[in-house]
């Protein structure tokens, strides 16, 4: 796997998750959509760490920096 998030999009990808559990052990957000949001929000911090994103590759996206 060609890492292809840079290291911008990681950081917006692990704050976006970091809000999104916060609200869901605040109680703004509840249910479904709770349920469906801390899946992405555990994609995010997964994606993030790791360094690639399938769905960047599909689309021909890479964040990181050229050489």
């Amino acid at each position: 796997m060609k890492k292809n998030v840079g290291t911008t999009d990681k950081w917006i990808r692990i704050i976006i998750a970091l809000i999104i559990v916060a609200l869901y052990f605040a109680n703004v957000i509840s249910g479904t959509l709770a349920i469906v949001l801390l899946i992405v929000a555990g994609m995010f911090i997964i994606t993030g760490f790791v360094g690639f994103c399938g769905l960047y590759t599909l689309l021909g996206i890479s964040t990181c920096k050229k050489n």
